[in-house]
This record gives C-alpha cells, sequence and structure tokens, in this order.
C-alpha cells in the first residue's frame, strides 16, 4: 500500500499531553505535582529515570499550566545541556535568564503566574561537573526569582550539591500495557491499522521507551502506508529482530561454546551492531529478571 499523506508534525508533539494529570503511569509523580500546581509555589525539581516516560513532558505541561501562552516565552527557558553543557552556557545563557527580574505574582488568562521563571535543563546529567558546580552557585544566587528543572536519565550523574537542592521524582519506566494503550490511541486518531504482531513488536523494540515507539509507529506509517506490519517497524527501527536476541540468549544460557559461537558468527554476517545487540541483550535479560522476581513473589503468598 501506498504511504498515506500526512501533516509534518512529529507525533511526539501531537500527542504529548499538554496537562500534568495527563501524563501516563506516574501516579504518585502526578498527584504531588497537581498539588504543586495548586499553591503555584514550585521548588527546584529533578525528574529521573529511563528515557520516554514523560519527564520533559510534566516539565512543560507544568511550564504551560504556570504561564500560559502568553507569559510561557519570556519566563521559561528550555536547554538540551547535552549539546550546551559547558560552564560557559551557565556564565552566559543561564545567568542572564536566570538575573532578569520578574513582576508580582497576578493571575493571567487563568493562569497563577507565579512570580518566578523557570530553566527546563534537559539531559542535566550531560553536563560537566565544572558546569554543574557553577549551576550551584547560579542557584543559590537566583532562587528567589527563578527555578530550575533538571532532567535526567542517570541521578548519580548530577553533583550531591545540586541533587539536593531539589525534589525529586522518580519516573518509573512504562509497561507494555500502557505502551500498547497509547499507541493503540494514535493509530485510532491516525487510522492506522496495526495487528497484535506488529503492536507486541513495537513495545519490545522501543524497550519501555514511548517517544522511540511513537518515532518508530510515524516512520512506519510514512513509508507503508496504513497497514502496518512487524516486519514494516523492524525496517524502521534499525533493531535487531527479537529471534535472534532470544537465539543468542538462549545460545548463552545453554553453556556450550560451540552453540554461542555460531550464533555469534551468524550476527557477525548479517552485519548487527554490536553495541545494538548488547543493549538488546541487556533489555532482555532484565526483562526476564523481573519476571522471575515476580513470580517468586507470587509463589511465595
Amino acid at each position: 500500500m501506498a504511504p498515506v499523506l500526512q501533516s509534518s508534525q512529529p507525533w511526539v508533539e501531537k500527542y504529548r499531553p499538554k496537562q500534568v494529570r495527563d501524563v501516563a503511569h506516574q501516579d504518585e509523580v502526578v498527584r504531588v505535582l497537581t498539588n504543586t500546581l495548586e499553591t503555584a509555589n514550585c521548588p527546584h525539581m529533578l525528574f529521573y529515570g529511563p528515557p520516554g516516560t514523560g519527564k520533559t513532558t510534566t516539565a512543560l505541561a507544568i511550564a504551560h499550566q504556570l504561564f500560559g501562552p502568553e507569559l510561557y516565552k519570556s519566563r521559561v527557558l528550555e536547554l538540551n545541556a547535552s549539546d550546551d553543557r559547558g560552564i560557559n552556557v551557565v556564565r552566559t545563557k543561564i545567568k542572564d535568564f536566570a538575573a532578569v527580574a520578574v513582576g508580582s505574582a497576578q493571575r493571567q488568562g487563568g493562569y497563577p503566574c507565579p512570580p518566578f521563571k523557570i530553566i527546563i535543563l534537559d539531559e542535566a546529567d550531560s553536563m560537566t561537573e565544572d558546569a554543574q558546580n557553577a549551576l550551584r552557585r547560579t542557584m543559590e544566587t537566583y532562587s528567589k526569582v527563578t527555578r530550575f528543572f533538571f532532567i535526567c536519565n542517570y541521578i548519580s550523574r548530577i553533583i550531591e550539591p545540586l541533587a539536593s537542592r531539589c525534589a525529586k521524582f522518580r519516573f518509573k519506566p512504562l509497561s507494555d500495557e500502557i505502551m500498547s494503550s497509547r499507541i493503540l490511541h494514535i493509530c485510532d486518531q491516525e487510522g492506522l491499522n496495526l495487528d497484535s504482531e506488529a503492536l507486541s513488536t513495537l513495545s519490545s523494540i522501543s524497550q519501555g521507551d514511548l517517544r522511540r515507539a511513537i518515532t518508530y509507529l510515524q516512520g512506519a506509517a510514512r513509508l507503508f502506508g496504513s497497514s502496518i506490519s512487524s516486519k514494516d517497524l523492524l525496517s524502521v527501527s534499525g533493531v535487531i529482530p527479537v529471534e535472534v536476541v532470544e537465539a543468542l540468549y538462549a545460545a548463552c544460557k545453554s553453556g556450550n561454546f560451540d552453540l554461542a559461537n555460531k550464533e555469534v558468527n551468524n550476527i557477525i554476517a548479517e552485519g548487527y551492531p554490536v553495541s545494538q545487540m548488547l543493549s538488546q541483550m541487556m533489555y532482555q535479560m532484565s526483562r526476564k529478571l523481573e519476571f522471575a522476581r515476580v513470580w517468586l513473589k507470587q509463589i511465595s503468598v
């Protein structure tokens, strides 16, 4: 089937939740932040957890709900710390924005508009240690007029003086059920046909990352049209087929060197990237360990 004509807007943005309460599968985070929004008195915040679980979406939703569309651009600074991660960025962009004074709190258009600005630092764990130390001093100096939202995958890469100044929110990995529900909603909205095998494949290759799943889905829709198969998704994702990963896992688990060596040679012959194979193997092992933990918990009751 020929590809269907679609809007150029990325579906990740099109279907991004606009309010904190709409963020999926992060009930505790949503509950606490909803109460925080009612008072409009936000502390510095640190959002951490696996990619594609709603961290950036939540930070953006808070900012939009506090300031609305009119004040958003003047009150919110968004930076991707993996691109702007050196000390010079802290000394220029961040410090200059943090130092700007704001007016007193006054509701506008139904939005609280509290008397502070927000700096959102995505992928903050990519910042150098020198930049983080400089940022700590900036936080201390301008805390009355500026709030910092740090977003990272690995909280261990954030220096303690920064982390200790923030309210911490852990984002849990998304379950297959939550992923499938959201994907099916998008398919319904976009008029796509995704069978159960393709849905299972999409959940597997996305490894709990909803953003990645939506990107793969849109890519497949553009290339293959409204009926999308498991094979279509594998071709646009560039990941290694699950059966190949399973075969290597089983060979390693068997302890049979010749069998494992044969599977490795097959992988080399197919030209699969080693880093991708290791990543998928680790994910496969973590899923099996999690299943074993749940099973042991159930039989011990």
